[in-house]
């Protein structure tokens, strides 16, 4: 069976080195083409680290800080840019991409990472793109200081680049958890990442929190969210507790707005980060068209200079809050943000808490402190080494100078001070190297001063790396100076539920006459009173006809029946207003039927009263209430709407009990009396039998009987 089952996953698409085409097993080529790069765009391409960086990211900072941008002037980002292709093989327009949303320009970051001087365009308008690398200017932001502080001491790990030629670090150093302070978001394969920002001060005081006692309780201090722009929060502690808890759940934002009374107008100031200026005023347009919105006069994207800037003219007598809530719910205006914290541990992703996250970076930088203490330590033992050398020759420095003066060859006075003070050889080059004019007894004293400090130092240096409470507190330190140097207020407002005014009130729906048309072919049409009376002449396609033609208004209920037994419903405002001149909606793309599915009768009613009447080939006749159809929630689909075992002649909406003339395929005629069916309370009965057939005999037609 396992043999069989292999052998029909085969491709015959593998060409060998003759030209010959070759089959080959499905599951071992996506084994060995596909999975290798799954995990390449898992592992170093789309997800974060516990230092808060992609590895694009990592790479671009590393390539300006060691252009020296950190302390020196812009320059230019097509520089940075080439530069960075020698770690980054991806390509300049990819590079220059991820500098764009690093930077302060883009406002995509509450910290950005680079200082930039030029049109880098903004995170929330897809039309105002960034100018080319060529004309835009770059530096590393001070907060920068934070990241490669201590990059050169030991700190973390250096590997290879992707042609083996330069060393670059595996991670940054950063001495706050920039994971949580700006957000991320990456699509890899069969996973994604998607990581909100927290305000750095609320994050550096919730991790010295944690760093004291791990079982804190992050909402004391953690109070949801900061994102990088000046929209709200709508507060949801159950939501904030799963996300802090699990990394997965949704926060509700929605932007701001200001009412100018002097002309009557909105002027949107703020939008979610997960939609852009531009879709929401598309949005507003269409909700126009279709009069679900009729308070506006005008709207206008101002977006430019001075930011963001959506204005909306109201018609007079308009309540503009009530409006807003209205705007609220029916655009992206009002948003969710979906979390997902999946981040790369050691080389594994892992979706983690807010909390859990902060534990790991507690980790994280605790190891990389203990790194940088023990470099330092080395540093000083080899520093008291040669102090020791030196202290050795104090008290007999004319014995220095007379083996030096005594020795023939340079070469050998290092092997001559090394015997004679019985000091090694790294001693003795130290000594030799001491300037003539820095043999006096000041010179002496320094040193020997600088000896005790240094004793003092490494006795410190060896506390820290054995007391895991000390270690603690360096860490503690660190961060209570990121908080003084780096802090800001919220960008983000919370709103609690109870200052939350929602609009109860029922959206209004037009109410007009309205007739509609349903042709053969499925098209479907909805004409005014007002333009059917100016043009009656139907434009339908060649062939096609007009099966249905029924008087309503725009807010009736309308049931489509198709050939495959199902019903759609919908509502005469859910369709523009058409003229007779156009061909109007095609049903099967605009209610999504099935393939091969058309509408073959249609109903329109307010009220869900009357009958429908079903009768198919086999004789029988179906009578059954229009209010089966109805259901409570908003369903757009009934399947089984009526019975499959005989194929349907025809269906009949009455009001009443009505008589209808039928005809069978020998000619045979029978007038009926629908008060005679009994009525059937299940859509998909098979009804009972009217006209009895004889042998390959079948209902051929109906008509309702004129009284």
């Amino acid at each position: 069976m396992e043999q069989n089952r292999e052998t029909n996953f085969k491709t015959d698409a593998i060409i060998n080195g003759k030209g010959e085409i070759s089959e080959q097993n499905i599951s071992l080529v996506l084994l060995n083409n596909y999975m290798p790069y799954a995990m390449s765009v898992i592992l170093s391409r789309a997800i974060p680290e516990i230092d808060g960086f992609k590895p694009s990211h990592r790479k671009l900072l590393y390539t300006m800080y060691k252009m020296g941008l950190l302390t020196g002037p812009r320059t230019k980002s097509a520089n940075v840019v080439g530069k960075t292709m020698q770690l980054n093989p991806h390509g300049d327009t990819a590079i220059y991409e991820t500098m764009v949303r690093l930077s302060r320009g883009h406002e995509a970051l509450l910290h950005p990472f680079v200082d930039s001087k030029g049109n880098f365009g903004k995170y929330y308008s897809r039309d105002m793109a960034c100018a080319a690398s060529r004309y835009t200017e770059v530096k590393l932001d001070t907060i920068c200081n934070e990241i490669f502080c201590d990059i050169d001491k030991d700190t973390i790990d250096f590997v290879n680049n992707y042609d083996n030629t330069q060393k670059e670090p595996s991670l940054l150093p950063v001495r706050f958890p920039s994971i949580l302070v700006n957000p991320n978001t990456g699509i890899a394969v069969s996973m994604a990442s998607s990581i909100c920002s927290f305000n750095l001060e609320e994050i550096c005081k919730t991790t010295i929190k944690l760093i004291n006692n791990p079982d804190f309780d992050i909402t004391k201090t953690l109070l949801a969210p900061d994102f990088p722009c000046d929209i709200e929060i709508l507060y949801d502690k159950e939501s904030l507790l799963e996300i802090y808890n699990t990394g997965r759940g949704k926060i509700k934002t929605r932007g701001k707005y200001k009412y100018d009374k002097t002309v009557n107008c909105i002027d949107i100031t703020s939008i979610p980060t997960t939609t852009s200026c531009e879709a929401i005023v598309e949005k507003v347009v269409n909700l126009v068209k279709q009069n679900k919105i009729r308070e506006i006069s005008d709207i206008r994207d101002e977006t430019g200079l001075y930011g963001l800037k959506i204005t909306i003219d109201l018609k007079k007598g308009v309540d503009p809050d009530a409006f807003m809530r209205k705007l609220y719910k029916m655009t992206p205006l009002e948003d969710l943000f979906f979390c997902n914290f999946n981040i790369l541990l050691n080389n594994k992703p892992r979706v983690l808490g807010a909390k859990y996250i902060l534990i790991e970076w507690i980790s994280f930088r605790k190891n990389c402190i203990k790194r940088r203490t023990r470099f330092e330590f080395e540093k000083k033992k080899k520093k008291l080494h040669l102090l020791n050398g030196l202290t050795a020759i104090l008290l007999d420095i004319d014995k220095v100078i007379a083996i030096i003066r005594k020795t023939s060859k340079e070469s050998e006075v290092i092997d001559n001070l090394m015997s004679g003070f019985f000091i090694d050889k790294i001693q003795s080059e130290y000594i030799a190297d001491i300037k003539l004019r820095n043999i006096n007894k000041e010179y002496i004293l320094k040193r020997v001063e600088e000896k005790n400090n240094i004793l003092k130092e490494i006795d410190e240096l060896k506390e820290i790396l054995k007391n895991e409470e000390k270690l603690s507190l360096i860490l503690i330190d660190e961060l209570k100076i990121i908080i003084k140097k780096y802090k800001k207020p919220r960008n983000t407002t919370i709103i609690f539920h109870h200052d939350v005014k929602t609009e109860h009130t029922k959206y209004e729906v037009p109410s007009y006459n309205v007739t509609f048309f349903l042709t053969k072919e499925g098209y479907f049409k909805k004409i005014p009173a007002l333009s059917l009376r100016a043009n009656s002449e139907q434009k339908l396609k060649e062939k096609d006809k007009i099966i249905g033609q029924i008087e309503g208004n725009n807010t009736s209920q309308i049931l489509f029946f198709t050939n495959k037994y199902n019903v759609y419903k919908s509502r005469g405002c859910d369709f523009n207003d058409d003229k007779a001149s156009l061909l109007g909606n095609y049903l099967p793309v605009s209610l999504c039927m099935n393939e091969e599915e058309v509408p073959i009768y249609m109903v329109v009613t307010d009220d869900y009263r009357g009958f429908l009447v079903l009768f198919f080939r086999n004789g029988k006749a179906l009578k059954i209430k229009l209010s089966v159809y109805m259901t409570k929630t908003n369903r757009k689909k009934l399947v089984n709407a009526y019975s499959c075992s005989s194929k349907l002649v025809g269906i009949s909406f009455i009001k009443q009990d009505k008589k209808y003339l039928l005809e069978s395929s020998d000619g045979r005629k029978l007038i009926f009396d629908t008060a005679l069916l009994p009525i059937k309370s299940t859509r998909n009965s098979q009804g009972v039998t009217v006209f009895s057939l004889k042998k390959n005999q079948y209902l051929k037609k109906f008509k309702l009987k004129k009284p």
